[in-house]
């Protein structure tokens, strides 16, 4: 099953920490040039949205897979540093920052 939501970024991205995100962090352009609608639509054309489980959110998969090349690292070592960096985080779009795994390394391995 496919759940979509409105892919543009949320103004109010919540911080544990009181100052607000730098936006000149690579990160933070690069969420404002990506067309996320479009990326996700085609990403969820090809998920089937009859049979299973809710799929992980399309900019989240996406962006991750970005981030993974991006910084040349391992399916493990891309989930290790979006839970670490708050603005990896923000360019998959998470409304706020979160210690827990986006999803497990192993997706990487069904979307190749």
């Amino acid at each position: 099953m496919i759940c979509v939501k409105d892919e543009n970024q949320i103004a109010l991205f919540e911080t544990p920490f009181e100052n607000a995100l730098y936006k000149n962090n690579r990160w933070i352009k690069f969420s404002k040039i990506i067309p996320w609608d479009k990326v996700s639509s085609y990403y969820n054309q090809r998920m089937c949205n009859k049979n299973g489980a809710v799929t992980t959110d399309a900019r989240i998969v996406l962006g991750a897979l970005i981030i993974k090349h991006h910084e040349n690292l391992s399916d493990v070592g891309t989930i290790e540093e979006i839970e670490e960096n708050i603005y990896m985080q923000y360019f998959l779009g998470l409304p706020s920052f979160k210690t827990e795994s986006v999803f497990a390394p192993s997706l990487f391995v069904e979307i190749r």
